[in-house]
Formats: structure tokens, C-alpha cells, sequence
């Protein structure tokens, strides 16, 4: 099987907040999506953007956006970002009680449905869902900040998911946010994932453009064929 080309998402999670266009343009001709970290203080604790900031800057870049969404009650939220033109609409397993209800709903508003799994969370009793889905984030820290230390034990996780995935052939994007960065990427590439969330990686470095291709560049030289 054709393994796809691997995802970079930088997380507007470590930029400058003051200056949000500029930093997503930074990373435009580089990135493959943007990632968006919606936190409500409730499901995780920390608070950062709504749908008010996706919505305006949705108009100032045509990266794609990949929404994460750390918050409760998901059902009631997550359309909305899918309407205000999210490419891809990642909420919680832990914080929804019908994801597969919520992925058609997401699907049927024109986003792309993603099924996350936090640290704590064993996978197991989510992979039948996963026909249903586009995306599964792994997180590989716990959600809730930002600049926390990858954890290499939460990849058998992915792995469990790639076998998955691989034997249903599932057209599945295994996406993996927390740590994630230049001696990091590799490891996660080779358990299976295919799509790499990265924030101090990015806006940390001189060039954030130019760390995007760096850990591009890395992750195809160990990804695996399905």
C-alpha cells in the first residue's frame, strides 16, 4: 500500500498571540495544516481561543485548519467550527457519550470528523469507531498545555491503531500531538503516525517555515508502508 505523504501541523498553541496572522503566514508555504487548540478550561485546565479567533483567522490564510477541541460537550461546539470552514474537527473520546453521531454531523457540515485519545485513555475500545472517522489524534503528553515532554510509551498506541487500520484498510490520518519536535519526530513516524502536531518545534526555531520542512524531511525518511 502507497503510504501518503506526511502531515505537519503546526500548533498556533506556541505562537504569539498578540500577532496571529503573522504567525500563521510564517508557516504558510511550508505547513500542510494549522493546528488549533480550543481549550474551555472545563475538559482541560486552560483556556485559549474560540470560535470568535478561528473565524477571523480563517480569513487571513488558506492553510487548512486542523481544530482540536479540549472542551466539554463537543456536540454543542463542534459543527460551528466546521461551518467557519475547518478542514478537519478533532474532539475528545472522553468527552463525547456518541462520537460516531458527532463524526456524521461533522462530516455532513463539510469538516473532516477526528476522534482524539488522551494520555490516560486506552485505545482499545475506540478502534471499531474508527470507519467512522478521518483523523485519530494520539496525544503523546497529557492535553491541557503546551511545551510538555513526549512520551515514547504512548506510541503503542499508534501502533495498535496502524495494525488497525491496516487490516480494515482504513483511509486513516494517525495524527500525534505533544512533544513532538526534530529528535522526537522519527520515533512516531516509525509506530505508525502519519500526521505530527508541532509547536515549540516551529514557532521556537529562527525560521519556522524552515523547521516545518526539517521535520517534514524527517518523518519521510521513517514512515512506514501501511
Amino acid at each position: 500500500m502507497t503510504v501518503p505523504p506526511p502531515v505537519i501541523a503546526p500548533s498556533i498553541l506556541a505562537a504569539d498571540f498578540a500577532r496571529l496572522a503573522e504567525e500563521v503566514r510564517a508557516v504558510e508555504s511550508a505547513a500542510d495544516w494549522l493546528h488549533v487548540d480550543v481549550m474551555d478550561n472545563h475538559f482541560v485546565p486552560n483556556l485559549t481561543i474560540g470560535l470568535p479567533v478561528v473565524q477571523s483567522l480563517r480569513a487571513a490564510t488558506s492553510i487548512p485548519f486542523d481544530v482540536h477541541l479540549m472542551i466539554s460537550d463537543p456536540r454543542r461546539w463542534a459543527p460551528g467550527y466546521a461551518d467557519a470552514g475547518a478542514y478537519n474537527v478533532t474532539f475528545h473520546a472522553e468527552a463525547c457519550d456518541d462520537p460516531v453521531a458527532l463524526a456524521k454531523e461533522l462530516r455532513s457540515a463539510g469538516a473532516k470528523a477526528g476522534l482524539a485519545i488522551d494520555r490516560d485513555t486506552p485505545i482499545e475500545p475506540y478502534l471499531d469507531l474508527l470507519p467512522s472517522f478521518d483523523t485519530l489524534l494520539i496525544m503523546t503528553i497529557k492535553a491541557g498545555f503546551g511545551g510538555q515532554r513526549f512520551l515514547p510509551e504512548l506510541l503503542d498506541k499508534v501502533r495498535a491503531a496502524r495494525r488497525h487500520a491496516a487490516t480494515g484498510h482504513l483511509e486513516l490520518r494517525i495524527e500525534v500531538d505533544g512533544g513532538i519536535a526534530a529528535d522526537t519526530i522519527e520515533q512516531a513516524a516509525e509506530a505508525g503516525a502519519d500526521a505530527f502536531v508541532a509547536g515549540t518545534a516551529v514557532y521556537g526555531a529562527a525560521d519556522p517555515a524552515e523547521a516545518v520542512r526539517r521535520l517534514r524531511a524527517l518523518a519521510e525518511g521513517s514512515m512506514r508502508p501501511a
